[in-house]
C-alpha cells in the first residue's frame, strides 16, 4: 500500500473511532519524512470547542511533538475536506501538502460540508454575511506591534 493511501487510511480509521465513540466523524494525521508526527480527532461535541477539529488537533499534537510552530516539509492526512480555519492554520503552520479522502460534497448529504463557508469566505469583505470592520482607537499610540518586535528582538539576543 503506497503512503499516502495507509495515512489516508489511518485518518479514516481515527474518524471512524471516533464515531463509534459519540464524536464527529473526522480524523486526520500529519506526517514529515514518512513519520507520523501529529493524531487528532474532532472533539467538538466532547469539549464544547468549535475550533477543536481534527486537523487542529493533528497540528497541535505535530507542533508539540516537535517544539516548533512551523512544519514545512509535512503532509496532512485527512478523513474529511478540510474547513477553511483548518486550511488556513496548515498554511500558518507551513504546510504545502493537504489530502482528504471525503469531499464537501460527499459530505453535503449529512450536513457535513464546510462548502458554503468557503463560499462566504470567497466573496469581498464587504459583502460577507459577517460584520467586519476596521475601527482605530482614537487614544492608541499605535505602538504594539512595533512593542511586540522590540521584544522579540531583545529575546533573541538573550
Amino acid at each position: 500500500m503506497q503512503g499516502e493511501e495507509r495515512f489516508l487510511r489511518e485518518a479514516v480509521s481515527l474518524a471512524r473511532a471516533n464515531l463509534e465513540k459519540g464524536g464527529r466523524p473526522f480524523g486526520a494525521v500529519i506526517v514529515r519524512n514518512g513519520e507520523v508526527i501529529g493524531r487528532g480527532v474532532n472533539e467538538m461535541l466532547e469539549t464544547g470547542d468549535p475550533t477543536s477539529h481534527a486537523e487542529l488537533n493533528a497540528l497541535r499534537a505535530a507542533t508539540k511533538a516537535l517544539g516548533s510552530l512551523r512544519l514545512e516539509g509535512a503532509a496532512v492526512y485527512a478523513s474529511g475536506q478540510p474547513c477553511p480555519m483548518c486550511l488556513a492554520a496548515m498554511r500558518m503552520a507551513g504546510i504545502a501538502d493537504i489530502a482528504y479522502a471525503h469531499s464537501n460534497e460527499d459530505g453535503e448529504p449529512y450536513g457535513l460540508s464546510t462548502a458554503a463557508i468557503y463560499a462566504e469566505l470567497a466573496k469581498p469583505l464587504a459583502e460577507q454575511a459577517m460584520r467586519f470592520r476596521h475601527v482605530t482607537l482614537e487614544d492608541d499610540d499605535r505602538t504594539l506591534y512595533a512593542d511586540w518586535q522590540a521584544r522579540q528582538a531583545t529575546q533573541q539576543r538573550s
